[in-house]
């Protein structure tokens, strides 16, 4: 166990696995795959395995998405790390090859391999071109693609294990705005589920839902209501695709209300399908979502920090829920 940042806990999930599975191949483009953590030996993916099975591949994402997959079928597990700029670029292959190739060869064909898809988590000052990169409705839309979001260095490392393993192809997003979390992480190679959400907190007045870079103001918002005598139920959803439809039921059976929170837009965001979801199968509860304004976010810091959802907005939508 030691205290590690999100992206050591992935690369060291990658390089027991890299270890252990002598066809294993990562691609990448712009970011090597290099991370250093204090009192931890740096990983340099690259380094220890070489350019053959580490492989720069030059900016093109949708060719780095398509040499992923065809590694995949050939029967080698692949991994792919794709930033922001480009993660857009991958869409098409992902969507229409990626998603479908098992279904139409009646499951013959299988596909271990992972897009590492990096998501901005809406950062200021880098205008509407690339801020607004909150993928994770585009890709838990596409049907036979699992979708996860970790949100945490030790849900990033389990969930990479599990990813890798798993024999169908997974988009797995990394919202960059976590970029700088430590925490302790156990130095064991381990599992975490693909399709189990995380309960957080417990309480019995309140269920808030969100993922991703959304998790850190919905706890600093839970410990708000808290302190003020509110028992809230924190759920990490961690899975977009397959999504864990029976612990947010059993929550909101338990506590009538749920407040969803996303930094995407707030057309067709994830909240709105947690909220589909719960009230197909509980009665008479109270709902409210928050999300990013529909609309592209501006170059000035200060006005992108006014748009984007914070644990202020959910302070006041909770208490309107409350009320």
């Amino acid at each position: 166990m030691a205290r590690k940042s999100w992206m050591y806990s992935v690369l060291e999930a990658v390089q027991y696995e890299m270890q252990q599975r002598k066809d294993m191949v990562w691609l990448f483009e712009l970011t090597p795959p290099v991370a250093s953590n204090p009192g931890k030996p740096v990983i340099n993916l690259e380094k220890e395995f070489g350019r053959i099975r580490v492989n720069n591949t030059g900016i093109d994402e949708m060719w780095m998405a398509g040499a992923t997959l065809g590694a995949g079928l050939a029967g080698v597990t692949a991994v792919t790390y794709i930033p922001y700029q480009g993660n857009g670029m991958c869409f098409q292959m992902i969507q229409n090859h990626a998603g479908k190739l098992r279904h139409m060869t009646g499951g013959d064909a299988e596909m271990p391999v992972v897009f590492i898809l990096e998501m901005t988590g809406q950062t200021p000052g880098f205008a509407g071109q690339h801020s607004d990169y909150e993928i994770d409705s585009y890709y838990a839309h596409i049907p036979g693609v699992k979708t996860v979001i970790p949100s945490t260095p030790t849900d990033a490392k389990g969930m990479m294990v599990s990813a890798i393993r798993d024999r169908n192809p997974v988009v797995y997003l990394y919202p960059a705005g976590l970029r700088n979390m430590v925490e302790d992480v156990s130095d064991d190679q381990y599992e975490t589920p693909l399709d189990k959400a995380a309960v957080r907190t417990t309480g019995s007045d309140l269920t808030i839902v969100s993922s991703g870079a959304g998790m850190p103001e919905v706890l600093e918002a839970t410990k708000r209501l808290q302190d003020g005598g509110v028992g809230v139920e924190a759920i990490d959803l961690r899975s977009l695709k397959p999504m864990d439809t029976e612990t947010l039921v059993k929550s909101v059976q338990k506590t009538k209300r749920l407040l969803t929170f996303d930094q995407s837009y707030y057309t067709l965001c994830p909240g709105a399908e947690v909220i589909a979801r719960v009230a197909e199968n509980v009665d008479g509860a109270r709902y409210k979502r928050i999300a990013f304004p529909d609309a592209p976010p501006p170059a000035s810091p200060e006005m992108f920090l006014w748009m984007r959802p914070n644990a202020d907005h959910i302070m006041g939508a909770a208490k309107r829920l409350l009320g």
